[in-house]
């Protein structure tokens, strides 16, 4: 298969609510959508990079550039007999794993639609159900924040995630866990600790958290396996895994108990898949970590989170917590169980509203061989 025509959409939408977390405080989303078209189908994917690179070093402006300067050129020369080619092309080009992804998750989408399956099944998934945990980022109090768990406890959600920062992390776990004695809760810190903060992290242990994600550098898996040798929760590791490889060394030394899989962040699909299938093997359960994505972005990880390892909640949320303009038809909806149902139509299963796409994108860039 030829890519014939490539399509860059640049879409900012506000958030519903302001999310902060220990790196910035977003009020907006700024996405590279990326369609892509070979043989008269159609596939579509979305950048995760966000405006500022305080948890990568990519942004908007940056996957535009090596989409067009390097990613791109390569992929229109490349015959792609299956969608793991898309990884193999374009290995030799080091970094810009979010750039990858946003055209890498597109072709996915299209060689689906081209088997007339849904992605999952392409994919090797084998749930018809998902299960859904829910991001909170920091609140302008403990009270507002317990008031915000309550609300989302009652929208059905299995797991909670509470974003923490120096100084607010010992006080939010004993809030939670007081309020809330049976609740699976997580902690995300965003890399906003050193080793020398193993106390904080002792305290927390009594509170019983079903994890804490990143709490040491971003790029660091040394540090966090002797931080797990002095406390009892588990760390679960996101922005040091990059890779398969890299997932097995953290197992290796004992860094990680658990992964966050995010699509974007290891370079797309395939990558994830491949982490996933190391975890696995270590018997390392996985989940699907969110970016605050838009329609595409979301329907993509509904699909990689029915792999079998996925088996702790993800931050797959409804589609109607963050935007209230909508880019596909048939938005994500939360069952009263905390599930959500994979799509089961060809590709990605929902449709993009290419009008309203073309019409809020602040830019378009249209590429051809």
């Amino acid at each position: 298969m030829k890519l014939e025509r490539v399509e860059l959409f640049v879409v900012r939408l506000p958030l519903k609510r302001a999310y902060e977390t220990s790196g910035a405080r977003e009020t907006h989303m700024t996405r590279v959508l990326c369609r892509v078209e070979s043989e008269g189908a159609v596939g579509w994917g979305e950048s995760v990079a966000g405006e500022l690179p305080w948890y990568s070093g990519e942004t908007p402006r940056t996957v535009l550039y090596a989409l067009e300067e390097f990613i791109l050129p390569e992929l229109f020369k490349a015959d792609l007999a299956r969608p793991e080619d898309v990884h193999r092309s374009v290995a030799w080009i080091r970094e810009h794993r979010m750039a990858k992804a946003t055209v890498e998750m597109a072709i996915w989408d299209l060689f689906a639609k081209r088997a007339k399956k849904p992605l999952a099944a392409l994919l090797g998934g084998t749930r018809e159900r998902i299960l859904c945990g829910v991001a909170i980022g920091i609140q302008p109090s403990i009270d507002a924040l317990m008031e915000t768990i309550a609300r989302e406890r009652e929208g059905g959600y299995q797991r909670v995630k509470l974003k923490i920062k120096p100084g607010l992390e010992v006080e939010i776990a004993e809030a939670t866990r007081k309020r809330f004695p049976d609740l699976d809760f997580m902690l995300d810190a965003n890399s906003a600790y050193a080793l020398r903060d193993v106390g904080l992290f002792k305290r927390i242990d009594p509170t019983r958290p079903m994890m804490i994600e990143q709490p040491l550098a971003y790029d660091d898996i040394v540090d966090h396996a002797e931080l797990q040798k002095q406390i009892h929760t588990p760390i679960c590791l996101d922005e040091s895994i990059h890779s398969a490889d890299d997932a097995r060394k953290a197992i290796a030394i004992g860094a990680t108990k658990i992964i966050n899989i995010k699509a974007g962040r290891v370079g797309g699909l395939a990558s994830a898949k491949a982490v996933h299938d190391v975890a696995a093997a270590h018997d390392v359960p996985v989940w699907c970590g969110g970016m605050l994505e838009m329609g595409i972005g979301r329907a993509h990880n509904v699909h990689l989170a029915s792999l079998p390892n996925f088996r702790l909640p993800g931050d797959v949320s409804a589609s109607a917590r963050y935007f209230e303009t909508e880019i596909i038809a048939e938005p994500f909806t939360v069952e009263k169980d905390g599930t959500m149902r994979v799509p089961t139509g060809p590709g990605i299963g929902v449709t993009v509203l290419e009008d309203v796409v073309r019409k809020i994108a602040l830019e378009r860039q249209e590429l051809r061989p």
